[in-house]
Formats: structure tokens, sequence, C-alpha cells
């Protein structure tokens, strides 16, 4: 029989999705299951996005422009200098998600064996992207207890070796809620400059940071133009998760150039998609204040009902709608099976991820799970009262 590649055997399983048919199980079994495990916001998709997509006429569907829509690029360069992001048409490429943008980024920089430092825990898929891209990840851990803040750049600056090509981060952080302040976005620029790396950011959560915290870009380091790739995506913006729009932006005419390739290889980002992903730059600020304002409410009630757990302990995000939390117990994979397998509190339970598959060190992480707040209060209440008793029942 053919063997399967050995790149395929390491390709990592979702600790997001793995989870998958114990749900599925549940819910056969007449069991409620609140979904804490996955950002899935429930927040609508803008109207203007929706009605782009109806009302378009369409004889032929064609391919698009392989960077994508040129007025699409151009009006979303505009957006960005709304906000006083120095972002030009041309250094706008679109891509199948923001998840294409990674790899575009990974394969222009980034050769067999080489390295990328990545704080962690970090988004699941960057161990997949990696993995795909035959590069090595090296991560440098962030604590709970110190709110998953930066690590001391020392830290970063020990791991640094002649096969290091890129710092990645994702800011807010996805699964920590983090937000790396303009400070920390400067001490790493200062590290990149100095040993001639890139700095990737992926800032798919920009507009969701609370308590008066503002997002700060690495496109707006002066100096940096050479070195800052930008990873971004309309998923969790717009709540179009299922659109599969993203883009990756440098000032770098050599990266750009090189993900010009990739981009020509994979023909053109969706077209449907892409209509949809321009009309939504039209969607008012009041959208956004309206959808702010209620994943702060979500995130104020889980924190609140959690720290009330006896034993668990939870870092405060200061954005995206994701927090990770610590709970009483040894294996939090085994818990999280146990709780769509053998669980249930009057008919229903909860699906949570498990954290350790957001580190990429090993034996890291094992009691903490991700908590994803893109339920509705009702329910994340409920979910967490599930938890509670849950986490008695488990004990013993």
């Amino acid at each position: 029989m053919p063997k399967i590649s050995k790149k395929g055997q390491q390709m990592p399983e979702s600790p997001i999705r793995k989870l998958v048919p114990y749900a599925e199980g549940a819910k056969k079994r007449g069991v409620k299951v609140y979904h804490l495990n996955i950002g899935q916001p429930d927040i609508k998709t803008p109207e203007v996005a929706i009605n782009a997509v109806k009302n378009v006429d369409i004889k032929v569907l064609e391919y698009s422009h392989s960077a994508g829509f040129e007025s699409y690029r151009k009006k979303l360069a505009e957006s960005y200098q709304k906000i006083n992001l120095p972002i030009n048409t041309e250094d706008i490429i679109i891509t199948t998600g923001g998840s294409e943008a990674l790899l575009f980024a990974m394969g222009s920089t980034m050769d067999t064996d080489d390295e990328i430092i990545i704080p962690e825990p970090f988004y699941a898929n960057y161990n997949g992207f990696s993995t795909a891209s035959g590069v090595k990840v090296v991560p440098v851990i962030s604590t709970i207890e110190s709110g998953f803040a930066l690590p001391p750049i020392a830290d970063f600056e020990k791991l640094i070796t002649s096969k290091t090509k890129a710092i990645l981060i994702c800011n807010p952080g996805n699964p920590t809620g983090y937000l790396y302040s303009k400070e920390e976005i400067f001490q790493l620029a200062e590290l990149v400059k100095k040993h001639d790396l890139f700095l990737i950011a992926d800032e798919v959560y920009r507009e969701f940071t609370y308590d008066g915290h503002s997002h700060f870009s690495v496109m707006n380091v002066p100096g940096l133009e050479q070195h800052a790739i930008m990873i971004d995506s309309v998923s969790k913006r717009y709540s179009m998760c299922g659109a599969r729009i993203g883009c990756i932006v440098s000032k770098n005419k050599e990266v750009m150039s090189t993900a010009m390739k990739f981009a020509q290889a994979r023909l053109s980002p969706p077209t449907f998609a892409q209509i949809a992903s321009e009309a939504a730059l039209d969607t008012p600020q009041s959208y956004f204040d309206e959808v702010i304002s209620e994943y702060k409410e979500r995130r104020d009630i889980l924190v609140n009902e959690l720290q009330k757990i006896e034993g668990v302990q939870v870092a405060i995000p200061k954005g995206a709608f994701y927090c990770i939390a610590k709970l009483p117990v040894k294996n939090a994979d085994d818990f999280a099976q146990w709780l769509l397998e053998n669980y249930n509190f009057n008919g229903e339970t909860v699906m949570v991820a498990p954290a350790a598959g957001f580190y990429s060190s090993p034996n890291v992480g094992l009691d903490e799970v991700r908590i994803a707040y893109v339920l509705k209060k009702e329910d994340l209440i409920k979910s967490v009262q599930i938890l509670k008793e849950a986490l008695s029942v488990y004990q013993k």
C-alpha cells in the first residue's frame, strides 16, 4: 500500500474540531451542547454584505485578478488609511481567508527547516501552516500568571539562530485575548530590525478591544516597512467566517511580488465572497459600537462567573473574544471529552477547546481550556453553571 507523506503524518489535528464527533454523539442522545469551543460569532453579518450578493447581476462567474478585485483593494486601502494605517492598494493581496495569507507569508519568507518564533499559547493552526510550509515553530512561553503578556525580549533573543526568519504574533491574541501594547510592539520591532527578521502580525481581531485600550499595528512602526507583514480577514470583523476572504499586507515589494506568485498559482480568491467583503466596508460604525459593547458584556459575565468557581484561574482578555481558563483537572482533553461523552446537567453540557493544542511545547497547558464568548449572555451564564457542576462531579 502506498505510504502517506511524513508531512501529512506530522500535520496536527485541530484541538478545536477533534471533539466534534463526541458533540455530535451527545446531540444524537438528545443532549443540548453549548459551543464554547469555536470562534464562530452569533452576531449577524452586516446587511450591506448580504444584499450585495443577493442583488449582484453576473452573467459569467469569472476569475478575478490573482491579487483580488482592484476595486476591493483600493477601497480596503482607503479604509485602512481612515484608521491611520499607511497602506496603499499595491500593498495588498486578497487571499482565501487569513489562513491563505499566513501560508503566503511563510512561503514567501521561509525555506524548509527555517524557524519561526511564536509566543505561545497561539492559534492552533499556526502549527498546521508551519508543518505545511516545512517550517519549524520555536515557541516562547507566556503564562496565565502574567495575563499572557509578551515574554521578555531576552527570552526571544536566546532562541534566535541562523535558521530564524520571522517572529509571528496574533494581536489581539487567539486564544488568550491578550492585547499587545504599543511599547511591546516597539520592543519586537527593535528585535527584528537588530536580527534582520520579519515580524508577521495576525491582526484579524483589531476592532475588538475593551476597557479603553486601543490596538497598535505593526504597520504604524516607523522604519519597520521592510520587516512588517500584516495578516487580516473579514471573518470576525463582519461575522463573515464563511466568506473565506482575508489579505496579506506589506510595504516590502519583494515580499509582495513573491506572495503574488503564490496567489497566481491558486488563480484567484472567490468572486462572490469578494463582492460581499467589498460591500462590507460600508458597514456603519454603529454596527461595531454595538458589537464591541456586546462582547465586553459577554466577557465580563464569563470572567465573573468563572472566577466564582473554586480552583479556576482565568486571564482577563483585553481584546478578541477568547480567554484561557486553568481548571482544577490534570488533563483538560479528558475532561472535555468526558463532558460530551458521559455528562449532562439537566440534559445540557458544554464543549470547550483543550488548550494544550494551542501550545507546541509538550506537556504545557494540559489543565487549561480556551473559551470563546460568542454566545448570548444567558447561554454563557448557563454554560458556566454547567461547567461548575461538571467539575464537582468530575473531581469526585
